[in-house]
């Protein structure tokens, strides 16, 4: 789930995440089916790379990776169906939701009623995409470098951005970039706490306490979907009213 470029909002979710590992493992698992079927060798499936780095990040055991990449190379696995549902929520937030299912009937019915619940509503595809950017995303802990050299490693590995503080360090890239920029980062930092490819928000939307709440159980609604892979919103909670709410 993706808010606010900084941390505060992120860990409050990453918070509810890792209780949730098997969860966040079988996510992994589909989006490793999906891109395997394009090809089991990574060097030649980009897609491919991208879902292995997202599961080295995640601490995905090797056995659950070999598992899905052997069912691709003998044909087997189930069969996914990738939708992206996009809308808005309270206090105006824009919300893109990515999900993969082998019910689309069952999957848009679910999301539309968690949208009408708290007071969302579903557009149409490209209602609210235009005001994200898709970039790959990586994440590390504060502690594995100082803010001049994590700049400095991920200027030199083709990165565009770099957001440092005291939680970590935030760097962003072009699509086309993200595999050859994690690879050059992990090589010097290891595995990042996160990484993948994003929907970051251009701007981003203050809620207020009433609001915040309210998109918080939408969230954690869609978050519990197993159909639902991702969740990106361009809202912006004070860190005031977070703890009120965490």
């Amino acid at each position: 789930m993706a808010g606010h470029s900084k941390f505060k909002n992120i860990q409050h979710r990453k918070g509810a995440q890792d209780k949730k590992r098997a969860k966040i493992f079988g996510r992994l698992i589909k989006e490793l089916t999906v891109a395997a079927r394009g090809g089991t060798d990574a060097a030649s499936n980009p897609r491919l790379r991208t879902a292995l780095a997202a599961a080295r990040a995640a601490n995905m055991p090797k056995d659950n990776i070999d598992r899905v990449i052997k069912k691709a190379e003998g044909g087997e696995g189930e069969i996914y169906d990738e939708i992206r549902y996009e809308g808005y929520g309270p206090g105006g937030t824009a919300l893109i939701v990515e999900a993969m299912t082998d019910n689309k009937n069952r999957t848009a019915s679910e999301v539309r009623a968690a949208f009408s619940k708290f007071g969302g509503s579903l557009g149409e595809t490209g209602s609210v995409s235009f005001m994200f950017d898709r970039v790959g995303q990586i994440i590390f802990a504060a502690d594995v470098a100082d803010a001049d050299s994590m700049f400095e490693a991920a200027l030199e590995a083709g990165a565009d951005n770099v957001d440092s503080d005291d939680e970590g360090h935030e760097i962003t890239c072009a699509t086309e970039d993200y595999n050859s920029v994690v690879e050059s980062l992990e090589a010097s930092f290891g595995a990042p706490a996160e990484s993948g490819l994003v929907w970051k928000p251009q701007n981003t939307i203050a809620v207020n306490e009433a609001q915040a709440g309210t998109l918080i159980k939408l969230l954690d609604m869609l978050d519990d979907n197993d159909d639902v892979q991702n969740v990106s919103s361009n809202f912006d909670i004070s860190d005031e009213i977070m703890a009120k709410l965490a």
